[in-house]
């Protein structure tokens, strides 16, 4: 348990750093499921704008430390892919 005063507010910090990135990281999943949604019901206009959509969120994840650089970019990468692979 916190003891001195610095790491008692360290605590208060962290606590409420916590709910920011838990609901920030929740807001990114459900605009990447509704991207996977478009690509599983087969509609590549859909699944674009999803995409296009997304793509905001997740790069604000990685500005605001919720995400690396590079996993954006991989989820970016692979999604793009599986859109243009729709045809």
């Amino acid at each position: 348990m916190a003891n001195t005063p610095q790491s008692k507010k360290r605590a208060r910090q962290n606590e409420r750093r916590f709910a920011v990135n838990k609901a920030r990281r929740s807001r990114i999943r459900t605009f990447l499921r509704r991207v996977e949604e478009a690509i599983t019901s087969g509609d590549k206009d859909a699944a674009q704008n999803a995409l296009r959509a997304a793509q905001p969120e997740l790069m604000r994840g990685v500005t605001k430390g919720v995400y690396h650089k590079n996993t954006a970019a991989r989820k970016m990468s692979r999604l793009s892919a599986r859109i243009k692979t729709l045809g």
